[in-house]
């Protein structure tokens, strides 16, 4: 398969050097200085885009009018999501997103969901969010963090939203979440429930980008020949 790598950092180069292990070739590279070139992204079977929340939308849009399948593992685009996804069914080709690629993280979600339908019954504790990643990540809170407070908020009605730390005002109907930025973490996401008598938690920890690097792969392999939108969900067949 040939593929397009849009943004060129450490997810991008991760990404590369993994696709030549299962086959693939990648065939243009562009980075955060080189404008997105249609008649380039054409000679592509897929594009993969990891770039900044900034750059995303712009990049997307690209692939699908060019019609050209497009993974995207980039997160805080998704106030303009809906626009992208009827640009993607008006266009008849397809577009495959997630906020975090990582196998064991998607395990990770199902668990929150499960964690949070139980502990409906138990309001005696609390529930909270906390995420930290990379200096270099420019959205806060992850959009993984979000996906997890949007998961325990489908099972548990108790939480009506989320906020962040330090932002917003927080209430008994909110869900907190804590953003850190340190070093060169890649992830490490816990969801934690405080009683006055004891704390349960659950916790995913990255090692480093291989995970997300595997999934957004596997996310290319699979809508290389469909049409429509797709996430995770479609991919693990949960």
């Amino acid at each position: 398969m040939k593929l397009a790598l849009l943004g060129y950092g450490k997810m991008g180069k991760t990404i590369e050097a993994l696709a030549k292990t299962r086959g693939h070739h990648i065939v243009h590279r562009f980075s955060s200085t080189d404008p997105v070139s249609m008649k380039m992204l054409q000679e592509s079977d897929v594009a993969i885009e990891f770039s900044t929340p900034q750059q995303a939308p712009e990049h997307i849009s690209a692939c699908l009018k060019s019609g050209v399948p497009v993974v995207v593992g980039t997160t805080g685009w998704y106030d303009r999501y809906e626009e992208l996804r009827l640009l993607a069914d008006s266009m008849g080709t397809s577009m495959f997103t997630a906020t975090n690629f990582s196998l064991g993280v998607n395990m990770f979600f199902m668990l929150n969901e499960y964690l949070a339908r139980f502990m409906q019954q138990h309001q005696e504790y609390r529930a909270s969010i906390s995420e930290t990643h990379h200096v270099h990540k420019k959205d806060a809170p992850s959009g993984t963090a979000i996906t997890l407070a949007e998961g325990i908020m489908k099972q548990n009605p108790h939480y009506q939203r989320w906020n962040l730390t330090g932002q917003g005002a927080p209430g008994e109907d909110s869900l907190p979440i804590t953003s850190l930025r340190m070093d060169e973490v890649p992830g490490t996401h816990e969801v934690l429930y405080q009683s006055a008598i004891d704390d349960i938690s659950i916790r995913h920890v990255a090692h480093n980008r291989n995970g997300f690097a595997l999934g957004a792969l596997l996310a290319a392999e699979f809508i290389k020949d469909r049409r429509g939108v797709y996430g995770m969900k479609d991919l693990l067949q949960f």
